[in-house]
């Protein structure tokens, strides 16, 4: 089995795809853009994609999450968390003051914000598909260093110029593992995420609670909901939302099925085992149980309403008939009932 990945060799993506533990069948093989990861998966050059998903710092990788969005032939079968710590690469002999331009992919210098500031105030920045990318260009003389991981050093024959790069030390990413749309989904396990694109009917006051509400009213716990632009014009939003459950799930299908009613469309992405190993949190009320006893509780009442259209005798007409789950004292006070 092929997996797709973010590339080139040694990105922090093919170190998320190590994480995933394998078996020897399966074959890594990079891409130089995510988008290019998840074409490889649509057009059938790869039987799994590995792309980043959401970063505690910069928050949803935005180019993964428009691209998934884009279509309904792709969903996410699961996710792995991998801590992040750059460090700043350049050829063998390399002084600091020598460092005139620095590339890497547009999330690492967004984590490295103010260490760039208060370090390289000076250097130029040079935005590129991948750190790994930034990490080759380094190695052939097109750049004097680059933001990457320590690990990637080795694979391009640098040096590691200045190591643990950060403004933040605690950065975990979190990189999802990508499927056609026709496999089979991951059964529920009792940890589970979900993902789906909400896309607005229309831009009026309370569409952004109406989305909630269909989750609030069911007990399900949203961990993401972002606005991204539809591309439509300005004003046209629709909305990235990771929630707790699996679809199977009777809450969480229920809110799914809210969605549908108040959005313009509503694309699944997946549900799939967590990676931090959280139990979904379930509120009293909201159990698979519980919305199978409610729903046999309403099938009772309307087998009932169901038998009153009917007459309960030739000789009466049918609006006289009377429910059989209204009980003797309700029939004995219908009206007409007391002579």
């Amino acid at each position: 089995m092929h997996y797709a990945y973010l590339g080139p060799e040694g990105t922090f993506t093919e170190a998320a795809v190590a994480s995933l533990g394998l078996s020897g069948e399966a074959t890594p093989v990079p891409y130089p853009s995510v988008a290019a990861a998840l074409t490889a998966v649509r057009g059938g050059a790869a039987e799994r994609g590995v792309v980043p998903m959401e970063n505690s710092v910069e928050g949803i990788v935005t180019a993964t999450v428009d691209d998934l969005t884009s279509g309904n032939d792709l969903v996410i079968h699961g996710e792995t968390r991998l801590a992040i710590a750059f460090a700043l690469l350049a050829a063998s002999g390399t002084d600091l003051a020598d460092v005139k331009t620095i590339g890497g992919h547009p999330q690492a210098q967004a984590q490295c914000r103010r260490w760039l500031a208060a370090h390289m105030p000076l250097a130029e920045w040079v935005p590129m598909a991948s750190n790994a990318e930034a990490a080759r260009q380094v190695a052939e003389g097109r750049l004097d260093a680059a933001l990457a991981g320590e690990f990637a050093a080795a694979r391009y024959g640098l040096s590691v110029l200045i190591p643990d790069v950060h403004d933040n030390g605690n950065a975990v990413t979190r990189f999802v593992v990508v499927a056609p749309g026709s496999s089979p989904m991951p059964s529920p396990t009792g940890f589970d995420r979900s993902s789906v694109a909400a896309f607005l009917r229309d831009d009026h006051p309370g569409a952004l609670m109406e989305i909630l509400t269909e989750f609030a009213v069911r007990g399900v716990n949203l961990s993401t909901i972002q606005s991204r632009p539809t591309g439509d014009g300005l004003g046209s939003y629709y909305f990235f939302i990771d929630c707790e459950g699996h679809i199977a799930d009777a809450r969480v299908g229920e809110a799914l099925m809210g969605l549908r009613r108040v959005c313009a469309d509503v694309r699944f992405l997946g549900s799939y085992p967590r990676c931090d190993g959280g139990r979904t949190s379930v509120r009293p009320g909201t159990s698979n149980a519980e919305f199978a006893d409610a729903a046999a509780w309403l099938a009772r009442l309307r087998h009932g309403l169901s038998r009153a259209a009917q007459p309960a005798d030739p000789g009466i007409p049918a609006r006289q008939a009377w429910p059989s789950w209204a009980g003797s004292s309700a029939r004995s006070n219908r009206p007409g009932s007391q002579r």
